[in-house]
């Protein structure tokens, strides 16, 4: 009962209408089919590429680049997020030069990418990991800088040695922060994995819908960019599942004080 009133039909039920709106509007101006397949045509060219074109193995090499860049960028970021925001020497050190590559556009630096590791899956993972790792970064400096000073003198006070106060007190009290962080980068992440794909990539969804683009097979390039949207979509969804079961302290917590 509690899973169906936090089904948001609302939301689905608009999105059903602006499908069905896009249909008819595609079905009633034939002109306009070459740049706007009816959906009906999508997902026929999505099924038929599934089962008999190579979009399944596309699919494949973007996901397996997608997990090891986030992967990688979440460590990362995770672990010098932990020690520049609980060691204020080493966030003053290197506060400058995050604040000067932070805002850059990431898809600037895939040329530099390509100059350094070649053409192939360790170029796109570098650059999955550095688009990736700021939002994570930034998040668990803040997120470990806010604890109150009053939990780790209240830690000290109880004769807690620096570890012990980093793991019972720090990293529970900045895993909200840390969390969202993981969020955001996750749809970075498969934003830069795409996009450098169709940059310099010879396989997966990212090559897979330019090539279809150049070859004016409009639905079935409309197909990969369907298979993207559920990548992230379900992506999204599974870290709301995990999130929801590691940080299910968290929310019983808030659920009391609300009471």
């Amino acid at each position: 009962m509690n899973g169906w009133k936090k089904f948001n039909w609302l939301g689905w039920l608009a999105f059903g209408v602006l499908l069905m709106s896009w249909e008819l509007g595609a079905r009633a101006t034939p002109k306009l089919q070459l740049y706007f397949p009816p959906v009906s045509q999508i997902l026929a060219a999505l099924g038929q590429a599934l089962v008999t074109g190579p979009v399944a193995q596309h699919f494949g090499v973007t996901l397996g680049r997608f997990v090891a860049g986030y992967l990688l960028s979440a460590a990362l970021a995770v672990t010098l997020g932990v020690m520049l925001g609980y060691v204020g020497f080493l966030h003053s050190l290197c506060e400058t030069v995050i604040e000067l590559l932070r805002p850059m556009p990431s898809v600037a630096i895939i040329p530099v990418a390509i100059l350094l590791l070649g053409i192939g899956d360790s170029m796109i993972v570098a650059v999955t990991v550095y688009a990736s790792v700021w939002p994570i970064l930034v998040n668990t400096i803040d997120g470990v800088r806010r604890v109150e000073p009053t939990l780790i003198d209240t830690g000290r006070t109880f004769g807690l040695k620096r570890r012990q106060i980093l793991r019972r007190i720090i990293l529970p009290s900045a895993a909200p922060y840390i969390v969202t962080g993981l969020r955001i980068g996750l749809s970075i992440a498969l934003i830069l994995v795409t996009t450098a794909e169709m940059v310099a990539g010879s396989k997966g969804l990212g090559f897979f819908i330019l090539d279809e683009e150049r070859a004016m097979n409009s639905a079935t390039m409309y197909a990969g960019v369907v298979l993207v949207a559920l990548m992230g979509y379900l992506l999204n969804r599974l870290f709301l599942l995990v999130e929801a079961r590691a940080l299910h302290w968290r929310h019983g917590m808030m659920t009391r004080q609300e009471v």
